[in-house]
């Protein structure tokens, strides 16, 4: 297995939309720009958000486990992914790099 490093590339905050459709809530997304994690073995880093997991979980896997390579040639880099979170407020983009 290889270990998966997850950068937070860009965090997106639609205010419009929050105001439109969100119920206000206290704890947002806290991540950064620039923060990153170490997944190894292709288990979930400690203080990595569970709904940002979520959505990458099954590319850090597949990276961890070798394979990569997504939608033949999408990214320049094969044993990487860019992948988002799936919150619709405030999306998060990750890098994910076999390491």
């Amino acid at each position: 297995m290889y270990d998966v490093k997850i950068t937070v590339i860009r965090k997106a905050d639609y205010r419009d939309l929050q105001a439109l459709y969100e119920n206000p809530i206290e704890h947002a997304c806290s991540v950064r720009e620039g923060q990153a994690w170490v997944a190894h073995g292709g288990e979930k880093p400690e203080g990595l958000c569970d709904s940002a997991w979520e959505s990458i979980r099954w590319f850090v896997q597949e990276l961890a486990a070798g394979r990569g390579n997504f939608y033949d040639g999408w990214m320049q880099n094969p044993h990487s992914a860019m992948i988002s979170c799936n919150d619709g407020f405030r999306p998060v983009s990750f890098l994910l790099e076999r390491v």
